[in-house]
């Protein structure tokens, strides 16, 4: 039996999604933009989804912008406003703990001729609302941080942040505000009015919806510059035929989410709270990494000294339990997470991280399972390490 605690990193697309997907997979095939009646049921298809995650976010329909993915999302909203709004300034402002949809749009930028600062966080992973501020400056633009860390579960004040901006801006238009809630979806709050967001990132694939689709909310007056062109779709920012089958399924899924918001938050919580007493009785030499109470309900994010997190990972896979170390994104990287340093972390440290996610599926007895397995594993490798110290 495999034990998934990678939900973090993707979720298996949920049943009645895809249903809802199916036929515009096979029968609905229509192009939206056609005018025959293909074309209008797809355009219709379209559009009732538009409206459906409008209504989630408290938002209106024509701020909705359907992309390929969360990090086009985040890349539309980085790139589009500063390249829109070049003449206006030239600064941008991020949390050191941004997904690399992010910090890579703008290491772009850089190139471009912007300049971006780098907002610090505490042990927790928690941005500094009074150091943002001392960052704005006139040709700041944008200001972006992510609603909940997706390596450490830090879920940050973005409202209390959103108003401190506006305080600042006075009636200027910028800097604006952006934030990246792909992992927040189906846990927190995503009203736009209460966030008082600017731009908001969401995707499919967290939120048992379809890999490959993810959205833009854009606030009424904001200016992008779109990055894929050569047709009018999307309010034309995003050019190319839609994925119908996508966009419907994200929207169900979103919805579903919603609904069952509450009541899975509160089933993940009291399974977080198991799970890393257990691992503190359990393991030694164990760090839980992120805030302890403003974390999201399905994230534990432990580093454990003297033995490697790729290794834990390899060994919890040959044993059927698959988690995460730091950013499934960049698995392949064994650079130290750069989120993990942010919060004061040593490099050694760094690389013994693991991040178990949990999910609609995850029970106390599939953790049980897995702690059953975990503390052999972590000796195994320590004595290894002991014995490779030693020699």
């Amino acid at each position: 039996m495999t034990i998934y605690l990678d939900y973090a990193a993707t979720t298996p697309l949920d049943p009645g999604v895809l249903k809802t997907m199916l036929p515009y997979m096979s029968s609905e095939y229509g192009n939206p933009s056609s005018l025959h009646g293909s074309g209008r049921r797809a355009g219709r298809a379209i559009e009732e989804t538009r409206k459906k995650v409008a209504g989630v976010i408290n938002a209106l329909p024509e701020e909705i912008i359907f992309t390929g993915s969360g990090t086009e999302s985040d890349n539309l909203a980085i790139l589009g406003v500063s390249r829109a709004n070049k003449a206006k300034g030239n600064h941008l402002i991020i949390s050191a703990i941004e997904h690399k949809a992010v910090l890579e749009s703008v290491n772009q930028l850089k190139k471009e001729g912007f300049e971006v600062s780098l907002l610090p966080v505490n042990s927790e992973g928690v941005v500094d609302i009074k150091k943002c501020l001392e960052l704005v400056r006139d040709e700041t633009l944008l200001v972006s941080v992510m609603y909940a860390n997706n390596e450490i579960g830090t879920i940050q004040p973005i409202r209390e942040l959103s108003e401190a901006i506006k305080k600042k801006r006075g009636r200027s238009s910028f800097p604006l505000f952006h934030t990246d809630a792909c992992q927040a979806a189906g846990y927190l709050s995503l009203d736009v009015c209460e966030l008082g967001v600017d731009m908001m990132t969401l995707n499919g694939s967290k939120i048992y919806g379809p890999k490959g689709i993810g959205i833009l909310y854009k606030r009424t007056g904001v200016k992008l510059e779109p990055l894929i062109v050569g047709g009018g779709q999307e309010y034309n920012l995003r050019a190319g035929t839609e994925n119908i089958s996508l966009v419907v399924g994200f929207g169900e899924a979103l919805l579903l989410a919603e609904k069952m918001k509450i009541a899975e938050s509160e089933r993940l919580t009291a399974l977080r709270e198991y799970f890393i007493s257990r691992l503190f009785e359990e393991i030694p030499n164990i760090v839980l990494n992120g805030a302890r109470k403003e974390r999201l309900p399905n994230n534990v994010h432990v580093s454990i000294s003297h033995v490697e997190g790729e290794a834990i990972l390899l060994m919890l896979d040959e044993q059927g339990i698959e988690v995460s170390t730091g950013s499934a994104c960049s698995a392949n990287d064994l650079k130290a997470s750069h989120v993990l340093l942010a919060i004061g972390q040593t490099d050694e440290l760094a690389h013994g991280s693991i991040r178990f996610s949990f999910g609609r599926d995850t029970t106390k007895e599939k953790l049980d399972e897995a702690l059953k397995v975990l503390p052999s594993v972590v000796n195994k490798l320590e004595t290894i390490s002991a014995t490779t110290v030693n020699i």
